[in-house]
């Protein structure tokens, strides 16, 4: 049996080359653990991660060291058309058939025992979860960390409404990528060293032939197909992307997710961690902390501009593998006993001051449950009345309602919230060649992610100055409750249903929860942290698979989906629920005029009128469980 002790030397076999079931050469590095500068000789269990961000990246390569010192070999594979692999990327369409081809290439070589495990964040979470949907023989157990479940629900489009993030990958994917391809392309590659990303989110929509992408053919391609094809259809059925269509033949092995709460794929894990725990034996577990994308380390105990305690790090990500690839790939080892199925961090119940790092405390606890929503979760209802407020009862007067002008051209600024990869390249200094700079230090958010006050600010794209808060913005529809009498825990699943009509055919609807801070000495005004948000565009209400348009002036019913949620609403602080029509760059802001999406030549602004009277009750459903 292989020791775990961490005592093993590391040997690699750099651009070992796997063929995909087309023919297209994929290259991998190879960690074996050795002894006396000598591989160990036995077959071992195997690790593997599929990764579009280079197979030497430094931290990722420590990490293969750290699983190949305790005794496993780790293969780290550039995914199609990345770095040292052939091919061209077309974003998530070949990750299943490659995954699986990966995994049994693998258990077929001599220095394998059959069991292969895989890892990795983002989109190499993604090539877990697409790649078990199509049930490889010889998966042996996951741990997907902030993967994807389904692109057309909850990351690469929402409610209808497509994540500008994606955009942001594709402009900052190529820039950094030195494909084969690309490096043969020195006139594309010179164009996207000098493109700024945020440039172009001024002249959106992109036309296909005339933006940076287009002397990239394959990028341009799968970006405006994610862009423009919003019905949900066979495209979007696809195992790369839409993984829940796929759920009976998913594979069946010990699975842990790893996700948070101001994560861009926190309804991503709730929902795959559900569906696999309620069909599949797994076991399946998750886990889910108060991060935003890619961090959970000892270093860092905050979100954007609140912390919630150091005790909000996971200790050691390495070490968390660890053990479950020990419990699951090695006979004997770490065996434990009991443990819940669902770890979860609760945000909130810290003392809202301003800590000497300048992010406000709202600090948090970490605890478990064996099920996902949690025993005992009862769903409240606040809804919209005329002055303003939310309360438990629907409003009684029979004719009420909120207006507001909806102008696409001057949208409501993202301030935070739950999204990642809204990134731009930093142009170089003349005469500096990329090659020379690391690829980290290039990257620069275009709004950043996470907690904040619920203000604009010259951190975040599309604010204006005297930078005001959000909510005295005009086309900001604001209800909130009175102070709480007492702490209300809220747990899981969060709806907005809202009747509305609007004097345009197509528009959106966006929800935003926030926590309301009484005020303080160190935030005179009080703090709103906003705690999660949703969209629904207008033509998708009643399906995601058919667009149907409205009639100018009709009210309908619309169901806006925020994230789930885990936090604590304090004593003395007010729930607030936000109504707008845009949240800009996270979504794309839809025109107003029905054109096909992304390719509108035209805008025009919107009368837009929200209903809370006694026969359009519209409310914030919340779900809530027991101290």
């Amino acid at each position: 049996m292989a020791s775990s002790d961490g005592s093993y030397e590391v040997l690699v076999w750099e651009d070992v080359i796997t063929p995909a079931r087309d023919g297209v050469a994929l290259s991998n590095d190879v960690y074996f653990p050795a002894r006396n500068g000598t591989a160990v000789p036995d077959p071992l269990p195997v690790l593997l991660e599929r990764t579009p961000y280079g197979k030497r990246e430094a931290e990722r390569a420590e990490r293969a060291r750290y699983f190949t010192r305790h005794g496993y070999v780790v293969v780290i594979q550039d995914c199609r058309g990345c770095f040292d692999s052939e091919g061209d990327l077309y974003f998530l369409r070949d990750e299943a058939a490659d995954g699986y081809d990966a995994i049994e290439w693998i258990a077929a070589q001599p220095w394998c025992n059959g069991k292969v495990g895989t890892f990795g964040t983002s989109y190499a979470g993604w090539t877990q979860t697409s790649t078990a949907a199509l049930n490889p023989p010889h998966l042996a157990c996951q741990i997907p960390t902030m993967a994807g479940w389904n692109a057309h629900t909850s990351t690469v489009r929402q409610g209808g409404a497509f994540e500008l993030r994606f955009m942001a990958w594709a402009f900052w994917h190529s820039a950094t990528n030195p494909n084969r391809r690309l490096k043969s392309n020195p006139g594309a590659k010179d164009t996207l060293d000098h493109t700024d990303f945020r440039d172009w989110l001024s002249q959106l929509p992109l036309k296909e032939g005339h933006s940076p992408l287009t002397q990239i053919p394959n990028y341009e391609r799968w970006l405006f197909d994610i862009y423009t094809k919003a019905d949900y259809d066979d495209f979007w059925r696809q195992p790369g992307f839409g993984v829940e269509e796929y759920l009976e033949q998913y594979s069946d092995v010990p699975t842990y997710f790893v996700g948070a709460w101001y994560d861009s794929y926190t309804l991503a894990t709730t929902d795959s961690f559900k569906a696999l725990a309620t069909h599949k034996n797994g076991p399946i577990h998750a886990i889910m902390g108060p991060w935003t994308h890619g961090t959970y380390t000892t270093e860092l105990s905050y979100s954007g501009d609140v912390d919630f305690g150091p005790g909000a790090a996971l200790e050691s990500f390495d070490d968390f593998h660890l053990r479950w690839f020990d419990r699951w790939l090695k006979e004997g080892t770490h065996q434990p006993q009991g443990e819940s199925p669902f770890t979860f961090f609760v945000m909130g119940g810290g003392t809202g001051r301003k800590l000497s790092s300048g992010r406000m405390d709202h600090g948090g606890s970490w605890r478990h449950a064996p099920e996902w929503p949690l025993p005992g979760t009862r769903q409240a209802s606040y809804y919209l009345q005329a002055d303003g407020t939310l309360n438990g009862q629907p409003e009684t007067q029979r004719a009420a309602s909120s207006e507001y002008e909806f102008d696409p051209n001057n949208p409501v600024p993202t301030v935070g919230g739950n999204f990642s990869s809204l990134a731009y390249v930093k142009q170089l200094p003349p005469g500096v060649a990329p090659e020379t700079v690391p690829r980290g230090s290039r990257t620069e958010m275009v709004t950043p992610n996470g907690g904040f006050n619920q203000h604009e600010g010259e951190r975040f794209y599309a604010s204006k100055e005297p930078y005001l808060p959000l909510a005295s913005r005009h086309d900001v529809v604001v209800f909130e409750t009175p102070p709480l009498e007492q702490d209300l825990l809220a747990i899981g699943p969060v709806e907005v249903e809202l009747w509305a009509s609007s004097t345009a055919v197509d528009t959106d609807f966006t929800a935003k929860l926030v926590d309301v801070y009484p005020p303080s000495a160190d935030y005179p005004s009080g703090y709103a942290l906003n705690i999660g948000d949703g969209i629904i565009r207008a033509r998708y209400r009643d399906s995601r698979e058919k667009a149907e348009f409205m009639t100018p002036g009709e009210i309908y019913r619309f169901t806006v989906t925020l994230f789930p949620i885990s936090n604590l609403f304090a004593k003395g602080h007010r729930i607030r629920l936000d109504i707008s029509s845009s949240n800009f760059p996270r979504f794309d802001v839809n025109p107003n005029t029905g054109e096909p999406l992304g390719l509108n030549r035209r805008t025009q602004s919107a009368i837009n009128t929200i209903y809370h009277d006694s026969e359009h009750p519209s409310r914030l459903i919340l779900s809530t469980v027991p101290e």
